[in-house]
C-alpha cells in the first residue's frame, strides 16, 4: 500500500513539472526569442557580380544563441543555410565574435550571442545567369537559451528577392547602416582555398601561436622568386659600405630589417583595410620612378660620392658605428616595397584575417612579424656580406668592388623603371645598361686594376655581364601556351564552345609571373595539354586604368601572379596565386573537363 502510494505521487509529481514546464515554455515561441532579416548592400546587381548579404539575428533581452562554434560539443551551433534552383550560392560565410557567458548552470563560459547578431556572407550568381527577379530561400538554425533553461533546436525560413540585372546597369548602395563599417574588407576566396586554412590556424592558435605561424610564414617567403632581387642588392649593399666592423655589420643589418618592417607593416595594414591589390603600389608609376630614384641615390655612396652619417652622439652610443646606418633603414623601407609583392597563398590568407578584423593595431602586429621574419635571412646576410671584405688585405680594390655594387644598384633602379616605357624601348633599357656596364669596369674603371686578382675577377664578371645582356637582346621564339589577350569577348566565346579556360593575371614589375613564363608555361607537357583550353592573359601592370580596375573586382583579383582555372561550365575550378612548378602546374589542369 505504502510503496502504491508513493507511485501515485511520483506520478501527479511528474505531470506537475511537465505541466509547469508546458506552461512556462508556451508563451515563448522561437518568433519572440529570435528574428533573422537578410539585407543586401545594393538594390541591383548585374550579372558579372556578386552582392553581399547580411543576416541580422535579434535576440530578446536575457536570451542568447550558441556561436557559430560553441565551447561543447554537445551544444548546437548556429547554422545558415540557403535553397535556390537558379545556382546561386552563399559563400565567404563570417560570423561575428561571439561573447563568453557564464551561466547557473553551466561548469564554463558559453560561446553565444546576444542582443543583435550580424552573421555576414555573399551571394555568388552562376555565370550564364539571366536577368531577372530570384527570391533565394535560406534557414538559420539555432538553439536559444537563458540562465535558467534551453530551448529545443530550432530553424527561422524566410526568402529574400535578388535583382539581377544587365551587365553595365547601375547599382545603388543600400543598407548603408549595416554595411558601412564591412565595406574596407577583402573578401576571402571561396570556401576550400588555402587562404581559409590560414584564418583557421590563426584563429584557433591564439595571438601568441598565431605570430609564431606568421614568423614563419615570413621565413618561407624566402623561398619564393619574388625576393631573388634581395639576394645580390643586400650582398652589393653591405659589402660596398662596411669595413668589417662586427658591431657596425649587426648595428646596420638590424636597421636594415627594421626599414624593411616599418614598409612591409604598413603595406600590409593599408592592403588589409583598402581592399586594394598586395603590392598595387607597384602598380603607380610614381612609386616606381621613386623607388629607382632612391636605388639610384644609394649607388652614388658607392662611387664615393656621399656618406650617411649619424649624429656624432649616437656615434659613441652605437659602438664606433660611422656610417651607412641610415642608408641601411633606407634601403630597407624600398627592399620592403620590393618585398610586397610575393603574394604566395599564406600572406593572402593572413590580409583576409587582417582584413575580417578590421583591427589596424593587429594588423601592423601580424605584419610586422611576418616581416621580421622575411627580414632574418638578410639580417644574416648583411653581416656575412660585409665580412667578404676582411678576407685580403685592405687595399685600392676595395674601392674597385664598391663600383660593382654600385653598378648592381642602378642596374635594379632601371628594372624598376622599365615597365614605365613603352615595351618596344623598356625591353632594352636594362641590357643595355649592362652592356655599358661592363664596358666601363673593363676599359675605364681602373680602380683596383694592379690587383691581379680582384682584376681577373673584375674581367671576368664583366665578360659574363655583356654576354647575358646580349643573349637577352637576341630575338628567340620561346616556347609557351599559346596566349590570347584577355577580353570579356573571348571569354565569352570559350565559354561558349563549352571549352575550359586558363586566365594568367601578371604584370611587367612582377617575378614570379616571369618565372611563371620561364620555368611552367614554357614546358613541353604543359603545352600540350593545355591546348584543349582557351588560354589568356590579362596585363595588370596599370591598375589605374578603369578596364584594369574592373577586371580586378570581377575577378577578385588580390595579388600577381594569380592564374585561374576554369571548367568547361564556366566555373572555377582553382585559383593559383604565386610561382607553381610546371609539375604541379600540370597536374591542375588535366583533372579540369
Amino acid at each position: 500500500m505504502k510503496k502504491l502510494t508513493y507511485s501515485f505521487l511520483y506520478t501527479i509529481l511528474t505531470l506537475l513539472v511537465l505541466f509547469q514546464t508546458a506552461a512556462y515554455t508556451q508563451p515563448v515561441t522561437d518568433k519572440k526569442v529570435v528574428s533573422v532579416k537578410a539585407l543586401l548592400n545594393k538594390d541591383k546587381i548585374p550579372q558579372n557580380e556578386d552582392v553581399r548579404v547580411a543576416f541580422v539575428l535579434k535576440i530578446d533581452k536575457g536570451w542568447h544563441v550558441n556561436s557559430d562554434k560553441p565551447n561543447d560539443d554537445f551544444l548546437v551551433p548556429t547554422k545558415i543555410s540557403v535553397e535556390n534552383s537558379d545556382g546561386i550560392k552563399l559563400i565567404n560565410l563570417m560570423f561575428p565574435q561571439p561573447k563568453e557567458i557564464k551561466l547557473s548552470f553551466s561548469d564554463k563560459p558559453l560561446s553565444a550571442y546576444e542582443g543583435e547578431a550580424i552573421i555576414k556572407g555573399m551571394f555568388k550568381l552562376p555565370k550564364g545567369i539571366k536577368a531577372g527577379k530570384y527570391k533565394v530561400g535560406y534557414t538559420v538554425e539555432y538553439q536559444s537559451c537563458n540562465n535558467a533553461t534551453c530551448l529545443a533546436p530550432t530553424e527561422l525560413k524566410d526568402t529574400i528577392t535578388l535583382n539581377v540585372t544587365e551587365i553595365g546597369t547601375a547599382s545603388k548602395r543600400i543598407n548603408i547602416g549595416i554595411f558601412g563599417k564591412f565595406d574596407k574588407e577583402e573578401t576571402a576566396l571561396s570556401d576550400g582555398s588555402s587562404n581559409g586554412a590560414v584564418t583557421s590556424a590563426l584563429e584557433k592558435g591564439g595571438l601568441f601561436l598565431g605570430l609564431i605561424i606568421v614568423f614563419l610564414g615570413g621565413l618561407a617567403l624566402n623561398l619564393t622568386p619574388c625576393v631573388y632581387p634581395l639576394i645580390p642588392i643586400t650582398i652589393g649593399y653591405f659589402g660596398g659600405q662596411s669595413e668589417g666592423s662586427t658591431k657596425r655589420l649587426v648595428l646596420m643589418s638590424i636597421f636594415y630589417v627594421l626599414g624593411m618592417s616599418v614598409m612591409y607593416s604598413a603595406i600590409g595594414v593599408i592592403t588589409a583595410l583598402s581592399g586594394s591589390v598586395f603590392g598595387s603600389l607597384l602598380q603607380n608609376p610614381l612609386v616606381l620612378v621613386i623607388i629607382g630614384v632612391v636605388l639610384f641615390g644609394l649607388s652614388l655612396s658607392m662611387f664615393g660620392v656621399y656618406e650617411f652619417k649619424l649624429p656624432d652622439s649616437l656615434v659613441a652610443k652605437a659602438g664606433g658605428a660611422k656610417t651607412g646606418v641610415f642608408g641601411s633603414f633606407f634601403m630597407g623601407l624600398t627592399m620592403g616595397i620590393v618585398a610586397a609583392p610575393c603574394i604566395g597563398p599564406f600572406v593572402l590568407g593572413l590580409v583576409t584575417y587582417v582584413a575580417a578584423k578590421g583591427d589596424p593595431y593587429l594588423g601592423f602586429i601580424m605584419f610586422f612579424v611576418l616581416s621580421l621574419g622575411l627580414g632574418l635571412p638578410y639580417f644574416l646576410l648583411g653581416i656575412f656580406s660585409g665580412k667578404i671584405k676582411k678576407l685580403p688585405r685592405a687595399g685600392e680594390w676595395m674601392e674597385g668592388v664598391k663600383h660593382i655594387f654600385g653598378f648592381l644598384l642602378i642596374g635594379m633602379a632601371v628594372y624598376f623603371i622599365t615597365p614605365i616605357f613603352p615595351k618596344g624601348i623598356g625591353k632594352y633599357l636594362l641590357p643595355v645598361f649592362m652592356i655599358l656596364s661592363g664596358l666601363y669596369l673593363i676599359f675605364v674603371d681602373k680602380m683596383g686594376s694592379k690587383v691581379k686578382g680582384y682584376n681577373a675577377f673584375k674581367i671576368i664578371f664583366s665578360v659574363i655581364l655583356i654576354a647575358v645582356s646580349v643573349y637577352m637582346l637576341v630575338p628567340s621564339q620561346k616556347k609557351s601556351i599559346g596566349w590570347d589577350v584577355y577580353s570579356s569577348q573571348n571569354l565569352a566565346s570559350a565559354s561558349s564552345n563549352a571549352r575550359p579556360v586558363i586566365i594568367d593575371f601578371y604584370a611587367d614589375w612582377c617575378i614570379p609571373c616571369k618565372e611563371l613564363d620561364a620555368s611552367t608555361f614554357s614546358n613541353d607537357e604543359v603545352i600540350a595539354e593545355s591546348k584543349r583550353f582557351s588560354a589568356f592573359k590579362a596585363d595588370l601592370t596599370k591598375s589605374a586604368a578603369p578596364d584594369i580596375e574592373a577586371i580586378k573586382k570581377q575577378f577578385k583579383i588580390k595579388g600577381v601572379p594569380t592564374v585561374l582555372i576554369l571548367d568547361s561550365k564556366g566555373e572555377e575550378i582553382k585559383r593559383i596565386t604565386g610561382f607553381v612548378p610546371a609539375e604541379e602546374f600540370l597536374n591542375t589542369i588535366r583533372d579540369v573537363k
